[in-house]
């Protein structure tokens, strides 16, 4: 039984609609996602700022209500006594009765906490609030007389409505009568502000979702359009897409190395603080010396040279990782030598390196190829293999040149080498495919046969012998 065409394997024109929709739909998707957070953020923004220039606004409407009740009754209490108490009783009646719209009155509390006038809400007359706290803790009535206090000012709490019985948020400017010691001030609810924002928050919401389903019916008809038109294709556009890619795959390997020479010269400056310390025990030294302490001067003398020495290795191994230098001055064979010699004195694993000179010469990019792959795979002997015994052979032949590496380690995962290379091997490969030439990975697993990496390159990649006089030295 044939299986349907969406399980079989895809053909080309397929694989170059896959490959034109998938990141489509993933810009789409990434565009979205930043259009509905800019967009939020913007309106959260306006938001805030329209939330603030109505509370704003509810405040100075507040603090003129206050001033002009102040001074509706100022001429009482600026020729009043302390101890005046009609003309208290006075300006406590004409508070009494202003009040405004459903909700708005004035308040008086005495330093004391005592309510001395509350037209909305009578039952609080006469009655100590201090220590009065809102459903959420907030203090009401101290926060109030810290305030006043203080001069003026604004306080914002939970506070019952007298038109329904039910909490809701208020902002209270409150000024004080020192002499009287009292706390004067009246408020406003603002659930109408809070409904304002609500609104607006979910008018906010609603055009992101709006804006959400657009962009996926756009998002849809595109992927459409790209899937059909990749359908009509035609296989011979393989071929030259095939070779851009292999084109643009030499770009980055180019551009690889270039980054690591540039990094291995970049990296000598990274040694400025071994040398900073190398300097200052000199210093030391020199000041001791110039003292005539020639004991003294000896440690920080010997610290110096030390860690000059670090310096100068660190220096030496790291260029030598990033850009070995005796690739370029003395080609590939010195260069897998002194690679080898020193993976073997790190890891203490066994290593030997033969080769056999070769008549002519590998081209450039051949040696940092070969240089690179022998680098990747002895990290991956030393990481994964387990390995006691390691052997690279390189050797040129009339079909052109051959690297081998192999070891004694546990091997490959079966089909590792051939099914799913993990990243250095498909790096390996990439870098030989760039070559015209071929890898091979024998392995077998769990029987201590270990890994063998074969490396083959055509002889196109040998420079003839009439080039030598301009190519590199001989690897």
């Amino acid at each position: 039984m044939r299986l349907p065409s969406l399980f079989r394997t895809p053909n080309y024109a397929q694989k170059l609609s896959l490959l034109a929709t998938l990141p489509l739909i993933a810009a789409v998707a990434a565009i979205a996602v930043l259009v509905s957070y800019q967009s939020r953020k913007l309106a959260e923004r306006e938001i805030a700022q329209l939330e603030h220039q109505l509370i704003e606004a509810k405040k100075a409407e507040l603090r003129n209500y206050v001033t002009q009740a102040r001074n509706g009754f100022y001429f009482i209490y600026g020729s009043a006594a302390p101890d005046d108490q009609a003309s208290k009783d006075q300006v406590a009646q004409i508070l009494s009765a202003m009040i405004y719209g459903e909700d708005g009155f004035f308040f008086v509390y005495d330093y004391d906490g005592n309510n001395l006038v509350s037209p909305r809400q009578t039952d609080m007359i006469n009655q100590n609030w201090s220590g009065l706290t809102d459903s959420e803790g907030t203090p009401v009535v101290d926060e109030l007389l810290r305030i006043a206090r203080q001069g003026a000012g604004y306080h914002t709490y939970l506070w019952p409505k007298p038109s329904t019985g039910e909490e809701a948020k208020m902002i209270t400017y409150v000024t004080s009568f020192p002499s009287w010691r009292w706390a004067v001030g009246t408020g406003v609810f603002i659930d109408d502000v809070l409904a304002s924002v609500a609104a607006a928050r979910a008018q906010v919401e609603e055009r992101a979702r709006r804006t959400f389903y657009y962009i996926g019916g756009i998002t849809l008809m595109a992927v459409l359009v790209v899937f059909l038109s990749g359908m009509v294709i035609n296989i011979r556009e393989r071929r030259l897409a095939d070779a851009k890619l292999k084109e643009l795959t030499q770009r980055v390997f180019d551009a690889q190395e270039e980054e690591r020479g540039r990094v291995a010269r970049e990296l000598h400056d990274g040694i400025s603080q071994i040398l900073v310390g190398v300097r200052y025990a000199l210093d030391n030294a020199r000041r001791r010396l110039g003292r005539g302490d020639l004991e003294g001067a000896q440690p920080p003398l010997h610290k110096g040279v030390e860690n000059l020495g670090t310096a100068i290795t660190e220096v030496r191994r790291i260029s030598r990782d990033l850009r070995p230098g005796v690739l370029d001055d003395l080609g590939l064979g010195p260069a897998l030598k002194a690679l080898t010699d020193d993976f073997a004195e790190r890891t203490g694993i066994e290593t030997a390196f033969s080769t056999v000179v070769f008549r002519n010469r590998l081209d450039h990019d051949s040696k940092i190829a070969l240089y690179r792959i022998a680098q990747e795979a002895l990290t991956n002997i030393e990481r994964h293999s387990g390995a006691t015994k390691v052997e690279i052979d390189l050797r040129g032949h009339k079909r052109g040149a051959t690297m081998r590496i192999s070891d004694n380690g546990c091997g490959l995962a079966p089909g590792a080498g051939q099914t799913t290379p993990g990243l250095g091997l498909r790096n390996m490969q990439e870098r030989i495919e760039q070559l015209d030439g071929s890898l091979r990975i024998l392995s077998s697993r769990g029987t201590q046969s270990g890994t063998v990496i074969e490396v083959s390159l055509p002889l196109s990649r040998l420079l003839p012998p009439g080039n030598e006089a301009s190519a590199q030295k001989a690897s």
